[in-house]
C-alpha cells in the first residue's frame, strides 16, 4: 500500500516545493502542443461549443496523466519488446507513438489542406449537434493519451513522489485551463500563428513517428549506441519562426495605419 504520509511530507519539504514548481513549468511547456492541438480541434464547433470542448479536452488530459501517474510500472514495461521485426524491437511505447504520429499528421494535414484552398466565409462551423461535438472530444482523448507519456515520463525524472507528479500536473493543467481560451482566440485570429501553429503539429507528428522508429532501431544495436531524438528543436523553431510572425505582424498593422494617414 502507498504511503501517503511520506508523500505529505516529502510534499510540504522544500525541496518537495521546488520540485512541485518544477515539474509545473515543465508540464506546461509539454503541454504546448496539446493546447495548440485542443485549440485548433474545437475551432470546429460553434462558438458556443468551444469553452466547453477546451475545458473538457483538459479535464481529460488531467485525468488521463493522473491515472498514468499509478501505473509509471506499466507504462515502464511498454518500452520492452512485444515482438521483433529480424534485429528490431517493436515496443508497446513505440506502437502507441507510431499510431499518435500517424493521427496527428493525417489530421494536421487535413487541417492544412482545408487551410490553403478553402476561403474563410466557405468553412462551416458544425451544428451543435452531439456527434460532432463527441468526434472533436475522442480526438482530443487520442492526442491526450499520446502526449501524456512524454508528460509522465518527465514528471517521474523530476520526482519520484507520486504526489507531487500529481500536483504539478494538476497545477500546469489549472492554468492551461485559465488561459487556454486567450491562446485559442490568438491562434485562431491571425492566421500566420494558425499556420505555424500547424507546421509545429505536423513537426510533432513526424517527431512521434521517428520516436517509435528509432525505439525499434535501439533493440538492434548496444545500450551505448541508442539514438535519441530531441523534441526541443522544435519548439525552438516554433519560437524563432513566431518571433518572425510577431515582426510581419507589427508590419502589416503599421502600413494600416500609414495607409489610413494615421501615426503609429
Amino acid at each position: 500500500m502507498h504511503d501517503w504520509s511520506a508523500d505529505i511530507s516529502a510534499l510540504f519539504s522544500f525541496q518537495g516545493l521546488i520540485g512541485l514548481l518544477t515539474l509545473s513549468l515543465l508540464e506546461i511547456i509539454l503541454g504546448i502542443d496539446n493546447i495548440i492541438f485542443i485549440s485548433i480541434a474545437v475551432n470546429k464547433l460553434p462558438v458556443k461549443q468551444q469553452k466547453r470542448a477546451r475545458t473538457i479536452g483538459l479535464l481529460l488530459a488531467l485525468i488521463v496523466r493522473s491515472i498514468l501517474l499509478f501505473f509509471v510500472g506499466w507504462i515502464a514495461s511498454l518500452r520492452s519488446a512485444l515482438f521483433h521485426l529480424g534485429d528490431y524491437g517493436v515496443s508497446g511505447k513505440a506502437l502507441i507513438l507510431f499510431a499518435g504520429g500517424i493521427f496527428l499528421l493525417i489530421k494536421t494535414w487535413q487541417e492544412i489542406q482545408e487551410k490553403i484552398y478553402t476561403d474563410e466565409d466557405e468553412i462551416e462551423h458544425t451544428s451543435a449537434g452531439k456527434k460532432s461535438f463527441n468526434a472533436v472530444i475522442m480526438q482530443i482523448v487520442v492526442i491526450d493519451f499520446v502526449f501524456s507519456f512524454d508528460s509522465i515520463l518527465a514528471a517521474v525524472g523530476v520526482s519520484g513522489v507520486v504526489l507531487i507528479m500529481i500536483g504539478g500536473v494538476v497545477v500546469s493543467m489549472v492554468l492551461m485551463m485559465l488561459f487556454s481560451g486567450y491562446v485559442a482566440d490568438f491562434i485562431n485570429k491571425n492566421q500566420g500563428i494558425k499556420m505555424i501553429a500547424l507546421v509545429f503539429l505536423l513537426a510533432i507528428g513526424a517527431i512521434l513517428v521517428t520516436d517509435a522508429i528509432l525505439d525499434a532501431y535501439n533493440f538492434s544495436v548496444p545500450e551505448a549506441e541508442h539514438v535519441e531524438l530531441n523534441k526541443n528543436y522544435a519548439y525552438v523553431a516554433i519560437a524563432f519562426a513566431l518571433v518572425i510572425e510577431m515582426f510581419n505582424m507589427k508590419e502589416r498593422r503599421v502600413k494600416r495605419r500609414k495607409d489610413l494617414g494615421m501615426n503609429d
